[in-house]
């Protein structure tokens, strides 16, 4: 698929999902980065701010299938991945599939469950596919987790593990609309409810040309420099006891190009690594902070992109060169 056969894909999938949800910011173009990219969102926003509708207009959007688990402290492995049941008629035990057997996942409010049950998603997330007594068995392609957790409510929640955080892509923070942005919301729910009404604009086989062509991004030596550089630095602060992992690293380097992709580029600006600096790293710092550590996460990250020299392209050469 050529670049802007990915850049218009993602143009009518951003515009159907916008005739639902009333987009600030950059949020959306970033969950289609994460999904072109092959990796999985966290949405990690108060209640009430549309977690919830954007993974399902997303999901109508691509005309794939999408299942929901809700979680809650009593679920269990089995009740994501699937179990093995005994058939009496047979006399054997039969597989039967859990939720995660789709293409789109959507896992709400995450952090509700326990330890066990959230570890449920690591091979699948990582791998695409789920080991259930001992048999292996792959998951669907295409296959997005996007997953939601309110950060303000501690009671009956369980945090996720850096190990579980680290499956993630990026973690969103959309945040709440614009004054106006809360006026359209009235205006497109006051008769009737457009999730309902909403039809697919892109076909399953589509998405996956898409996502195999957008590794074929270039990616200048400078700006991989520069990758390497800004997540080493993220290792170096004294108050940050956990830095970017080389997994984080691979991350930057496909969201960049997928970023890059979906604006029409074959080829990665140092500005695409700082935009998707924050999204991609802040949620794989592990801090001394206690409350408000994801806000110093981000913190951290924005003085780092400040503080790290970014490559500028040489008027005189046709490369980028280190300023």
């Amino acid at each position: 698929m050529e670049i802007a056969d990915i850049a218009a894909l993602a143009g009518r999938i951003r515009e159907n999902v916008e005739t639902v949800i009333v987009s600030s910011g950059d949020h959306l173009d970033l969950m289609l980065t994460a999904l072109l990219a092959g990796g999985h969102v966290l949405l990690d926003d108060v209640p009430g701010t549309g977690k919830t509708v954007t993974a399902k207009a997303l999901a109508k959007s691509l005309g794939v299938d999408m299942k929901r688990i809700q979680f809650t402290p009593d679920l269990l492995p089995g009740d994501v991945t699937g179990m093995s049941v005994f058939n009496q008629k047979e006399v054997a035990f039969e597989f039967k599939e859990g939720p995660a057997f789709t293409n789109v996942l959507l896992a709400d409010e995450i952090n509700r469950a326990t330890p066990r049950t959230q570890s449920a998603l690591l091979e699948c997330m990582e791998e695409k596919q789920i080991t259930v007594d001992g048999v292996t068995r792959p998951l669907g392609r295409p296959f997005f987790v996007i997953a939601t957790q309110n950060p303000v409510e501690t009671g009956g929640t369980f945090p996720l593990p850096e190990a579980q955080l680290d499956r993630f892509l990026m973690r969103l923070r959309p945040g709440y609309p614009t004054t106006a942005g809360e006026k359209e919301i009235l205006d497109r729910f006051i008769r009737n409810d457009p999730l309902a009404e909403l039809n697919s604009v892109a076909a399953g086989e589509e998405l996956l040309e898409a996502q195999a062509s957008c590794p074929q991004v270039q990616v200048s030596d400078p700006v991989r420099s520069y990758i390497v550089a800004l997540t080493e630095a993220t290792r170096a602060p004294a108050e940050v006891t956990l830095g970017v992992s080389p997994r984080g690293m691979l991350w930057m380097l496909r969201a960049s190009q997928a970023w890059a992709a979906i604006h029409g580029r074959d080829f990665v600006l140092p500005d695409d690594v700082k935009k998707l600096a924050v999204p991609v790293f802040a949620h794989r710092l592990v801090t001394r902070s206690g409350y408000g550590a994801a806000e110093r996460s981000e913190e951290l990250i924005r003085e780092l992109t400040a503080a790290v020299p970014v490559p500028s392209e040489d008027p005189n050469a046709s490369r980028l060169t280190e300023s």
